[in-house]
């Protein structure tokens, strides 16, 4: 279903308008190979920086623990864990919990938080290195809509495969024409973006049946 699990991750201010103006295709397309440049290069390539810093992820980990009847029994993975910062809360607030995470940034998992480095490798979402319904719950925040719509479809549908019944997944989306002018002057990586009554149309499509919601700058 349609629901806002992120509600408390920290929202910050953004122009959104001035980052669209000094976007260029050059800068998506260094943004795109999801390496130095993007986690800890110059902000006009992306993040200009990706820390650990506890009042991201720790204030969101309860939200889902609840949703999703989580407990020290339970495995989780990640799809697009960047650095592992998710997991990390997720071990640091339920004790003993297994997690799991995968990106396609070799970057990314070389600078793994060192607790999870372990727990996280390099894949690809469109085939999971994993068994079929191996996780209690999935998750992939802001990542699948990098893929373009085939490709989208086999990472959904690897979700699902994956999955014990449980997911969760955000995506770029807009829900009228002002949300979508903002959504193209925001986006640096996503391949796919859609309104959202396309997105739901696409879920039904291909088969994903886990939870979801929108970012929207």
């Amino acid at each position: 279903m349609e629901i806002d699990l992120l509600i408390n991750y920290p929202r910050a201010k953004r122009n959104v308008l001035e980052r669209g103006a000094t976007k260029t295709e050059e800068d998506r397309q260094i943004a795109r190979q999801f390496g130095k440049d993007f986690f800890d290069g110059d902000r006009r390539h992306g993040y200009g920086g990706f820390n650990y810093h506890p009042r991201f992820w720790q204030p969101v980990v309860p939200t889902f623990q609840k949703h999703f009847n989580l407990n020290s029994e339970s495995k989780v993975l990640d799809v697009g864990c960047g650095k592992g910062f998710m997991l990390y809360d997720f071990s640091q607030i339920i004790p003993n919990i297994q997690v799991k995470g995968i990106d396609v940034s070799t970057y990314a998992i070389e600078h793994a938080i060192d607790a999870v480095k372990p727990l996280v490798q390099v894949a690809d979402a469109r085939k999971l290195p994993f068994n079929d319904k191996e996780f209690d719950l999935v998750i992939s925040i802001n990542t699948v809509h990098n893929l373009e719509k085939p490709d989208l479809a086999k990472a959904l549908q690897e979700i699902e495969r994956v999955s014990k019944g449980s997911s969760f997944i955000t995506v770029d989306a807009y829900r009228n024409d002002e949300e979508k002018e903002l959504m193209y002057a925001w986006n640096l990586t996503a391949k796919t973006i859609m309104h959202v009554d396309e997105w739901k149309a696409f879920f039904r499509e291909v088969g994903y049946t886990g939870d979801y919601y929108w970012f929207i700058p």
